[in-house]
């Protein structure tokens, strides 16, 4: 998989607003507080956001991030992780940002709605980032407004992480499965990606064609059974992979493996073009870094690109 040649800018280095004049991936999104006992501050940071975008930048791209934060998740060491890996993140301050109490049990993750998040503007994104050759807009709470599908050029392939609007949130209560729907995001998504677990075993694949743009790849995880990578065109599915999981050491935390997996197959394809998704390294980058992200807890966990090449080797 050893198509990825460039570079991450580089451990320690510290990106200014408008440095990166094009990054080669923009990703938005809020940041979220998971309520923990386990930090010393009573709280981890998360988001698709953040774990996509430290994937992203540790696996080579020059990576862009439009973050919303609350007071709290400003002063968070995370952040540090993500700019020391290269990326330059655009800070959006929000009054109000998501909070989340997680509790995972036998039959699945009880999730408690502490706060909703404030939107993430569309003019917060700096000059020439709109050049970017790729989007990554990863919501935790329905935050990222309808008009930023308008920014990415016609060229540009946009990844869109379905879960977070798909959620009824309201402060004090548990969280519960949105009915799915059209949306302006599945419309304009290159790449529309989704467990299992987030939309109802009853949704058909045709209600979703005619939901998404006339070309459209949809990446369906399903944890330690792996997934599917379905090519629809016009609504039609034309080509399906089925990819199976890639072992991990042991499990120890499965928060964020959705979205190290969609930054993978992002990179690859990036970097690959149709060749990486003809000979499915993409998935299979996607399915590897994702394995190594959930060996350890919170954003630490992210691979850098040598353990990705590490866990390929290892399994040759």
């Amino acid at each position: 998989i050893g198509f990825i040649t460039r570079p991450a800018a580089g451990p320690g280095l510290r990106l200014k607003r408008g440095a990166m004049q094009t990054p080669d991936v923009v990703v938005v999104g809020s940041a979220t507080r998971d309520l923990s006992d386990e930090d010393p501050r009573g709280w981890m940071l998360g988001g698709g956001v953040t774990f996509g975008a430290l994937a992203l930048a540790r696996l080579g791209l020059r990576t862009g991030v439009v973050l919303g934060l609350d007071g709290a998740a400003a002063t968070a060491r995370e952040l540090d992780l993500i700019r020391d890996a290269g990326a330059e993140i655009v800070e959006v301050p929000l009054a109000n940002g998501p909070v989340f109490t997680n509790v995972e049990t036998l039959s699945g993750r009880i999730q408690t709605c502490g706060s909703l998040s404030d939107p993430v503007p569309v003019e917060a994104l700096p000059d020439g980032w709109e050049r970017a050759p790729a989007f990554v807009f990863a919501p935790i709470a329905s935050e990222i407004p309808d008009d930023w599908v308008d920014v990415p050029q016609s060229s540009a392939c946009v990844a869109f992480a379905w879960q977070g609007i798909l959620r009824n949130l309201a402060p004090g209560e548990r969280v519960t499965p949105k009915a799915p729907g059209p949306s302006p995001f599945l419309e304009r998504a290159d790449i529309l990606a989704f467990s299992r677990h987030d939309v109802p075993s009853e949704l058909s694949l045709r209600e979703i064609g005619a939901w998404v743009g006339d070309e459209c790849d949809v990446l369906l995880t399903a944890g330690l059974v792996g997934g599917l990578l379905l090519r629809l065109r016009a609504g039609r599915i034309v080509n399906a992979r089925a990819y199976p999981s890639v072992p991990s050491v042991e499990e120890i935390d499965p928060t964020g493996a959705g979205d190290t997996m969609l930054a993978g197959l992002v990179a690859a394809r990036l970097v690959a073009g149709d060749e990486g998704q003809r000979l499915g390294r993409d998935i299979y980058m996607g399915a590897a870094a994702s394995s190594l992200l959930v060996e350890g807890p919170g954003m630490n966990s992210v691979p850098t690109f040598g353990r990705l090449l590490a866990r390929i080797a290892g399994m040759r």
